[in-house]
């Protein structure tokens, strides 16, 4: 049983890896005998790090890349097969909203700032849709792998003031399910598709939003509170476990899946 929900020894490749959810991931990776290609676009960042995981007694490696950027992430797959040969896992954690695509609760939909709609739709569609394209061929010509992409509680139903965020993450989804037909349609069972879609974890991109300067809850976490039967936030940790067993064997006829990690929020009619 334990080896069922193996990664060890898995080539896996982490975009966003500096951020405070690609780097949970990444930690909770190696601890679990995975290697750990943490990709993102400054070497700097990405070699501290790699520290902290080489620090812990893991395989890990840093690679300069930018998820908006085919050619980027061809060159980054090269490096990656010539250290390991191989990429098994592909976790697209790039992502998020921005300030400019975030409306106040004064705005409409006419107030949009179209610039940050097309920059947040960019880098949430985008950003997984390419390294998917790119990362995804080495696992159709090697004959398995897996990937997760992350999707939202705003891809189950609408969230007021995010709606460029909501849109792009509503075509994770959709993209999730068309990836994992078409790659288990023509390159077979092994090669796997899913995504998780995170309730509401406070962060640094939502924090303002969420939370008080004297750390209460604001009205729309208060809103968010009522819709949660858990009736908190969740951490960021709480993200690890799934993400490891749909990259195992143990998820071995799952594919095209939207995994709620939620405290029950999209459960909940809030009645």
């Amino acid at each position: 049983m334990k080896d069922l929900f193996s990664i060890k020894n898995k080539v896996a490749v982490i975009t966003g890896a500096s951020g405070v959810l690609g780097g949970s991931l990444a930690k909770s990776f190696i601890e679990a005998g995975a290697k750990v290609v943490a990709l993102g676009r400054n070497q700097e960042t990405l070699d501290a790090r790699v520290k902290e995981l080489t620090d812990l007694g893991g395989d890990a490696l840093a690679v300069e890349a930018n998820v908006m950027d085919i050619e980027s992430l061809q060159a980054a797959a090269e490096k990656i097969k010539e250290k390991y040969g191989r990429i098994d896992i592909l976790l697209n954690i790039a992502g998020g909203n921005i300030p400019s695509a975030t409306l106040s609760p004064e705005q409409s939909f006419f107030d949009m700032d179209m610039k940050g709609w097309a920059e947040v739709t960019d880098l949430n569609i985008n950003g997984t849709v390419y390294p998917s394209y790119v990362f995804g061929k080495v696992m159709a010509e090697q004959g398995s792998g897996n990937i997760i992409n992350i999707s939202s509680m705003a891809a189950y139903s609408a969230i007021t003031r995010v709606v460029g965020y909501s849109a792009a993450k509503s075509a994770i989804t959709n993209f999730t399910q068309w990836l994992a037909s078409d790659l288990a349609l023509k390159f077979g069972d092994k090669i796997r598709v899913n995504a998780v879609a995170p309730g509401f974890f406070i962060g640094d991109q939502n924090r303002a939003i969420l939370l008080n300067p004297d750390g209460s809850l604001t009205e729309r976490s208060k809103k968010v509170m009522a819709k949660t039967p858990m009736q908190r936030f969740g951490e960021v940790e709480e993200l690890n476990g799934i993400v490891q067993f749909l990259c195992s064997d143990a998820a071995s006829f799952i594919t095209g899946a939207l995994i709620p990690v939620d405290g029950g929020f999209s459960a909940f009619s809030g009645v």
